[in-house]
């Protein structure tokens, strides 16, 4: 009897092959050793126009060797070109500002958003190639802004921060297919709804203006924390329709000019910029029902100083440490949340005498942190965001995390004229994807079914990103508002 070439031939035999090297589907990711790329937006407009802005991608292999100040030789790509063309065939508007990103759970995917324009554009990360475009609502006093759009870990949905239309809105998100949708039944309107106490959710001297700023997603994809400009925060069920309030905080409890936060093991971690603030939660504490200020927002530090404020946040690969960065004073608290242990870590240096440190990601590795470094003319934030070296700060990273020393400043530049208009502020560290064994295996059945040879796959060439002349853009941010502007609230 002939043996069936399929079950026992040389075919299967190699598929056994692939999946053991390419590793054992529930083994433990080794992250430190993972090929990564660093994503860093450029908010100005793109040269010569009103609208877009750029996109610097910097391999592993620059940053991680990058000493000095030097521009350095990224991927540069115009989100004045075809991303705004999307966007401008989309919804009929061009985009404008991009302020935040972030990828969706897998990396294949790249969620920007833009907060004057109020757009939020989705990229095929890969292929650096736009996907979607949309954009949000008209809400409170004809307000539509987009500061943050945050896809859920399980990558069904993405929350867009409105934030002068007071609006936290849900997109429906299937990146298999590249399809997004706004779902209107989900928006919850922050200046009209109505807390778990019974008051209203916006209420002078308890939570004055409900502009939300960046809605901060648990693991489980059930509970997002929503910072808010005026102080307070709002605790919401994301996947109820429509969304629901479940915990309440006033804004004697969080300070205003909310902004950041992140899970890090047990504990939701956010902060407040009039000032330096910084608290934690637990997530798992939140019941379906809350009384006020529950469960605790447990101070990790307070600092009024109007000259400080607090912004970016990120932390070390093993969760030890939280690296929370201060534009004003150029420095970063670190906080080891299990002793609530603080160290004050400075970024200015012979690389950077005013550095402006603003949002910031670590490398999977845990050795290096990135960070944005705010232009001369900031175009979000106020004169407290001002810097003198706009680009990616890189800084090496203590073995524990705990410390580090700025390495390196990859300056970029958006010329008008003599004047530079580049102000970096998106930043974010992209995995690359590997091919797991069950994709792998996927792979290699598809081909052999067509009667393919095992061959490696190659990646298309993509065409270089076209330049465009300088033009003027204004001057500066001087009598003019804040597109972004979550540090209204009064410092205290």
């Amino acid at each position: 009897m002939r043996s069936n070439p399929w079950l026992f031939g040389p075919r299967v035999l190699g598929l056994a092959l692939l999946v053991g090297c390419v590793g054992d589907l529930t083994g433990p990711e080794d992250l430190a050793n993972r090929d990564y790329e660093v994503w860093l937006v450029d908010q100005s407009n793109s040269p010569g126009s009103t609208f877009g802005g750029t996109l610097y991608i910097y391999p592993k292999s620059l940053v991680s060797s990058a000493t000095g100040a030097a521009p350095g030789t990224p991927e540069r790509i115009d989100l004045g070109g075809a991303a705004s063309a999307l966007c401008l065939a989309s919804t009929g508007a061009n985009p404008v500002r991009p302020h935040m990103m972030m990828f969706n759970s897998t990396g294949t995917h790249a969620i920007l958003a833009f907060v004057a324009s109020g757009h939020v554009l989705i990229l095929d990360a890969e292929r650096r190639a736009p996907v979607a475009c949309l954009q949000a609502s008209v809400g409170f006093s004809g307000g539509r802004q987009a500061h943050a759009a945050t896809p859920a870990p399980d990558d069904s949905y993405i929350l867009v921060a409105n934030q002068n239309g007071k609006l936290l809105e849900r997109i429906t998100s299937n990146y298999a297919t590249n399809q997004f949708s706004f779902d209107p039944a989900a928006t919850l309107d922050l200046a009209a709804c109505t807390a778990p106490s019974g008051a209203p959710c916006q209420l002078a001297d308890v939570r004055p203006d409900n502009a939300p700023i960046v809605p901060v997603i648990t693991s489980t994809s059930r509970l997002a924390f929503v910072t808010l400009r005026g102080g307070g925060l709002l605790v919401v069920d994301p996947k109820a329709t429509p969304m629901l309030v479940r915990a309440e905080y006033d804004k004697a409890t969080v300070q205003g000019s909310g902004l950041m936060g992140m899970q890090v093991g047990n504990d939701v971690v956010i902060n407040s910029g009039a000032g330096f603030f910084a608290y934690r939660v637990v997530p798992g504490d939140v019941a379906a029902t809350n009384a006020v200020n529950k469960p605790a927002a447990t101070p990790l530090f307070a600092d009024p100083a109007t000259t400080r404020d607090s912004h970016g946040m990120t932390a070390t690969a093993d969760g030890r440490f939280v690296w929370i960065t201060d534009r004003g004073s150029d420095v970063a608290e670190v906080f080891e949340l299990s002793s609530g242990r603080r160290t004050t870590v400075s970024f200015a240096s012979a690389l950077s005498p005013k550095p402006a440190p603003d949002l910031a990601d670590a490398s999977p590795a845990g050795d290096l942190l990135f960070v944005a470094l705010r232009g001369a003319l900031p175009l979000s934030g106020g004169a407290v965001a001002t810097g003198s070296t706009p680009g990616l700060g890189v800084m090496k990273l203590t073995a524990s995390g705990e410390t580090g020393t700025l390495q390196a400043v990859l300056t970029i530049s958006n010329l008008d004229g003599t004047t530079e208009r580049a102000d970096a502020h998106a930043i974010r560290v992209r995995l690359k994807p590997t091919v797991t064994a069950a994709r792998a295996a996927v792979m290699l059945l598809a081909r052999l079914a067509r009667g393919q040879e095992l061959l490696a796959q190659s990646v298309p060439a993509r065409p270089a990103p076209s330049g465009r002349p300088p033009a003027p853009q204004g001057d500066g941010t001087a009598g003019t508002p804040q597109e972004c502007d979550h540090g209204s609230a009064p410092r205290r």
